[in-house]
């Protein structure tokens, strides 16, 4: 005869098997649609070893190819940031030919440190020219040690790499230079007094920006402009705090150079492991929290567009300090960045720069081979290839919910399920796609079984045939850090090209579908 906690185990485990929930979706784009870029998802890339992910004297193959296969799927190139924490270590010397970097000791938290001095020549620079051709191209330059001079030599030697004739005909443009990299920090870091202030900001810039327009022919009719503001935090107000805001009141776009900003960009992390510590999977992986953490940027954001501005998350990722083992890395970790971005676009956010760096724990890919653990920085007994992490099937993902359409729309589908998320995507204003993401963590050594939502449709405005096709994102547990296929396919090869024979399912619209734990399902409508 079976127990009372034999039957409360299987009468649990049958309602997380059996749970359903009906969702509404309109067939026609709804009025609260919005208008979402083909390559949604950018890059951020830590400038200290951007060789290493470019190639200096040749390209580098396999950071070339995943940005590739992106491209080929979106038919536009993820557009590149290349700055951050080095941008302001960094300074320009015409005499060097490979960059002269500074490192300090790696450990157990930080097991691959960004350089603390950083000297790099023209080459460097030239490097853009190995990237996928008609790359868009964000650089940033030294604000933080405060020297106009150094800020106006490197910005001479970006604008003039782009002018080369192998970037040129290859269409890789500069869209904008940055001016310092989280300069509300400054105040804490030593570049800066501890009372600096918005005002006293938004004054330096002026005369950076002033300056570096002049140098490199900054105008009203040039493509390259600014980014402004790259703040680490905001205050969400127009107070003393450093946010659009505050800037703006203090007066950033009244100058000749202020006119010249086309974006705002603003950095967040969904938590820090700058100390160390545990951080729970599920934790990341909870809906609310990821929706908490965008719209918390709302107000910023509008602010910003009412400006006639655009506004991005310039650098973004799971935990700052590169992540926290175990979770930033994992497969669960793609789930949760699956859903932060395709949220993002409902706080009218016109792209997302998710943060890179070598050997940094939340990467996409790793460009080069390591030698060392970047969990904690141990002897590996043999060199790891370059190779892909769980979240780059979340870039593949999105740009294929997207699609390639000029003028592809999302709308986020209301879900009761505490645990799926769903986003809606139109081309002329029809239902082509939807894209839903089960949040709930699958763990390794979970004993109960895997629970599972069955998912229903009610539509609205329309009708869509009778049959769909769906495509899954199978992960054997959250906490894994490899073995994820995307429709039976896989980019964890040698040369991050995909491989293997693609698998979908059709399935009757009527009856529905199931979608486990720790899933993500692509269904395209006829």
């Amino acid at each position: 005869m079976p127990t009372f906690s034999g039957i409360l185990h299987f009468v649990v485990t049958l309602f997380a098997v059996q749970s359903s929930t009906t969702i509404n979706i309109s067939i026609p784009a709804p009025n609260g649609s919005i208008q979402i870029p083909r390559n949604l998802i950018g890059f951020s890339l830590e400038q200290d070893r951007w060789v290493d992910w470019a190639g200096l004297d040749e390209r580098n193959q396999f950071f070339f190819n995943v940005l590739d296969n992106m491209k080929a799927i979106s038919g536009e190139p993820p557009i590149i940031r290349i700055g951050a924490n080095s941008e302001d270590h960094t300074n320009f010397n015409p005499d060097v030919q490979s960059p002269q970097l500074v490192f300090p000791t790696p450990n157990a938290v930080t097991p691959f440190p960004e350089a603390r001095t950083i000297v790099v020549g023209n080459a460097y620079y030239q490097a853009v020219r190995f990237l996928p051709p008609d790359t868009h191209v964000v650089w940033g330059v030294n604000f933080g040690a405060k020297n106009i001079t150094a800020a106006n030599l490197e910005a001479r030697a970006i604008v003039e790499a782009f002018a080369t004739p192998d970037v040129k005909d290859q269409g890789i443009i500069l869209d904008a230079v940055e001016i310092g990299n989280e300069a509300d920090l400054y105040r804490d870091n030593g570049q800066r007094p501890r009372n600096y202030t918005p005002a006293q900001y938004v004054e330096e810039w002026t005369e950076f920006a002033t300056n570096v327009s002049t140098a490199i022919g900054i105008t009203e009719d040039s493509h390259t402009k600014f980014w402004g503001a790259s703040f680490a935090t905001s205050s969400h107000a127009n107070t003393n705090g450093f946010s659009p805001q505050s800037i703006f009141e203090n007066g950033l776009l009244d100058s000749k150079a202020g006119s010249f900003i086309s974006t705002i960009t603003q950095h967040h992390y969904s938590g820090t492991f700058c100390s160390g510590g545990g951080k729970l999977l599920q934790d990341l992986m909870t809906k609310e929290t990821i929706r908490s953490n965008l719209t918390s940027f709302a107000s910023d954001a509008k602010a910003v567009r009412d400006q006639g501005l655009d506004f991005v998350m310039g650098e973004t990722n799971s935990y700052s300090c590169h992540g926290a083992p175990g979770v930033s890395n994992s497969a669960g970790a793609a789930l949760w960045t699956l859903d932060y971005a395709l949220f993002s676009t409902q706080i009218q956010s016109s792209r997302i720069y998710f943060h890179e760096g070598i050997g940094f724990k939340y990467n996409f890919f790793q460009p080069i081979a390591l030698n060392r653990s970047i969990l904690d920085a141990s002897p590996l007994p043999e060199p790891i290839p370059p190779h892909v992490q769980p979240q780059y099937y979340s870039a593949i993902i999105a740009l294929e919910a997207i699609g390639s359409h000029p003028q592809p729309r999302i709308a986020e589908l209301q879900i009761e399920e505490s645990t799926v998320s769903g986003y809606a995507f139109y081309e002329d204003s029809q239902l082509v796609r939807a894209v839903f993401i089960n949040l709930k963590a699958f763990l390794e050594g979970q004993e109960e079984e895997r629970g599972k939502v069955h998912l229903k449709f009610d539509f609205v405005g329309g009708e869509v045939g009778e049959e769909v096709t769906l495509k899954r994102l199978d992960i054997a547990h959250a906490d894994d850090t490899d073995g994820l296929t995307w429709g039976g396919q896989s980019y964890e090869t040698s040369d991050g090209r995909v491989s293997g024979t693609l698998k979908t399912e059709k399935v009757k619209l009527s009856a529905g579908f199931d979608i486990r734990d720790t899933e993500v399902v692509l269904v395209s409508f006829s």
